[in-house]
C-alpha cells in the first residue's frame, strides 16, 4: 500500500507548481488573482496499518472554524518559498510535531482554495513514537484514520454543492463521527487519483 503510495507523488526534487488541479473551476468563481502559497502536511503514521493524522480546527477561528483539515497554513517570507519547510513549520506549531520524526515521502498536486490560497500538500511518514498535542488556540482535536479506509470505494461520498450560482461536485468522508470534505476531502481525492483509486 506505501509503495503504490509513493511511486504516486510527486518526488521531493520537483514540487509541483500552481496553478493547482482545479484552477479551472476556481477561476470561474475567483477569477486568475494571484492565490497565497500555503501547504499541509499530508502525514501517515507509522505502524502495521498507516494511519492519516488529521485536526479538528477551533469553533472559535475566521476561517473553516469546526472543519477536518491536515496541519497547515499560509507560507511565511521566512519559509523561503518551500512547501516542506511551511508544512513543517504549521505541523509544530498547531500539533506540536518534532519535524525530526517525518520522513518527507513527496507531493500531491496543488490545490485552489475558495478562500484564495494554492495550497501544495506534502505526503510525509511520521514516526510512530511521535508525540502530537493540539494548540488550543488553532486546534480542537488530533485525531488519526487508517489510510485503507480511503483506499476503500464505498467510502467515499460524492455529492453536489451550489455556491454563487455554480453547481460543483464535492466529495466527502465520514469517519468516527468526523466529517471529512471541503479542502481536505479534495485533496484525498488527488491522492486516490494519483493511485488510481477512483
Amino acid at each position: 500500500m506505501m509503495e503504490a503510495l509513493i511511486k504516486a507523488l510527486h518526488p521531493l526534487s520537483a514540487p509541483p507548481t500552481a496553478p493547482g488541479w482545479n484552477h479551472a473551476d476556481m477561476a470561474e468563481l475567483l477569477g486568475n488573482t494571484q492565490r497565497q502559497p500555503a501547504a499541509v502536511l499530508v502525514g501517515l503514521r507509522e505502524g502495521v496499518q498507516p494511519r492519516l493524522v488529521l485536526t479538528v480546527r477551533t469553533d472559535h477561528l475566521q476561517s473553516h472554524a469546526g472543519q477536518v483539515a491536515f496541519p497547515g497554513g499560509r507560507s511565511d517570507p521566512a519559509d523561503g518559498g518551500d512547501a516542506l519547510t511551511t508544512a513543517l513549520r504549521e505541523s509544530e506549531e498547531e500539533i506540536g510535531l518534532d519535524r525530526t520524526l517525518v520522513t518527507p515521502l513527496g507531493y500531491l498536486d496543488c490545490f485552489e482554495t475558495i478562500s484564495g490560497y494554492c495550497i501544495t500538500p506534502v505526503v510525509a511518514r511520521i514516526a510512530v513514537e511521535a508525540q502530537l498535542y493540539p494548540a488550543p488556540g488553532e486546534v480542537a482535536e488530533v485525531f488519526e484514520v487508517p489510510l485503507a479506509f480511503f483506499l476503500e470505494p464505498a467510502n467515499l461520498r460524492r455529492y453536489t454543492m451550489e455556491f454563487r450560482g455554480h453547481h460543483r461536485p464535492m466529495v466527502e468522508f465520514i469517519h468516527g463521527g468526523h466529517r471529512i470534505w471541503g479542502a481536505t476531502a479534495a485533496m484525498l481525492f488527488n491522492l486516490l487519483q494519483r493511485m488510481g483509486r477512483t
